[in-house]
């Protein structure tokens, strides 16, 4: 059963021959025990599997996560009740790096602003160019990178080659990539003219920019937070950008996704996309074709058991 599929929208045709496959396009809470219970192998993206659930799938053998983090499952009870559970990595990295380049550009250039003039006041302007909102070039800018993984690396890389002075944080406090400047939270964010987020949420990054630390960020400096929704305290960055408007923030992940209506989604200094930044077509057809790896593996292993 794919619990939903709305979330991955790309022909699972190689799944099919691998047996029956029941597509759903959402679950809900209510609907996700009934969908699960007879089945052999779940395929979900967010769709939570807790051990209330588990404990009454009598058949299910695998779990495939349509994703990197694992979050939806309760593992610990997987574990217990010899449920197999897989995830996918490195899938989206070239998807989420260039997302990080078009909200900067998209913020940096005023492509909100002029996009707008370009296509419905410029052919009554007086002159062949409108230039009432200045922008600067990204070449010479001090870009801070929170989080050098796979997808903050690539970042790095890429915001180098346009000229960029770049540095990085480490969230863990275990990388020590000398390709780039490594430093301190405080030094990044106080240097930075354009910081990025690309860390995963967890104890150490939860809030990891809040009220006490955002208000070192320099004049005009742009945010953006590819990593996870909790890693910025949304509350806090919500009071700092009415209070600092000269600076930005873009975002394509939130605590609460689908967000609830708040001040955030409103401001004129926010720019916001619905978690879209993994999901190129390519990003997910090789998550599929990665899916359908994993439950092959699976099923080649089940049958050297039994064979065994």
């Amino acid at each position: 059963a794919v619990l939903d599929y709305s979330t991955i929208d790309v022909p699972l045709d190689n799944v099919k021959t691998l047996g029956e496959v029941i597509f759903y396009d959402t679950t809900s809470k209510e609907e996700t025990l009934e969908r699960v219970k007879d089945v052999d192998i779940v395929i979900t993206n967010k769709v939570l599997l807790t051990k209330e659930i588990l404990s009454q799938c009598k058949n299910l053998k695998l779990i495939c996560v349509a994703a990197t983090g694992v979050n939806n499952i309760d593992l610990p009870a997987a574990k217990d009740l010899s449920i197999g559970v897989t995830n996918v990595a490195g899938y989206s990295t070239d998807s989420v790096v260039e997302h990080t380049f078009a909200l900067y550009f998209h913020i940096a250039r005023e492509m909100e602003f002029y996009t707008e003039f370009g296509s419905k006041q410029w052919d009554k302007s007086p002159i062949f160019t409108n230039i009432s909102k200045p922008y600067s070039e990204l070449s010479g800018k001090k870009w801070g990178v929170i989080g050098l993984g796979s997808i903050g690396k690539k970042v790095a890389t890429i915001a180098e080659a346009f000229g960029c002075d770049v540095s990085y944080y480490s969230t863990s406090g275990k990388n020590s990539c000398e390709d780039f400047k490594q430093v301190d939270l405080e030094t990044l964010l106080k240097k930075s003219d354009i910081v990025s987020i690309h860390s995963p949420l967890n104890l150490q990054t939860k809030d990891l920019l809040n009220k006490n630390n955002l208000q070192l960020l320099k004049e005009k400096a742009i945010v953006i937070n590819l990593g996870r929704g909790g890693i910025i305290n949304e509350k806090d960055l919500t009071e700092f950008l009415k209070t600092r408007k000269d600076s930005y923030f873009g975002t394509d992940v939130l605590e609460k996704e689908p967000p609830p209506s708040y001040e955030l989604l409103d401001l004129d200094n926010s720019v916001i996309t619905p978690h879209i930044a993994w999901a190129s077509i390519e990003a997910r057809e090789r998550l599929v074709d990665e899916i359908y790896k994993n439950i092959q593996s699976f099923l080649k292993n089940e049958k050297r058991n039994r064979v065994a």
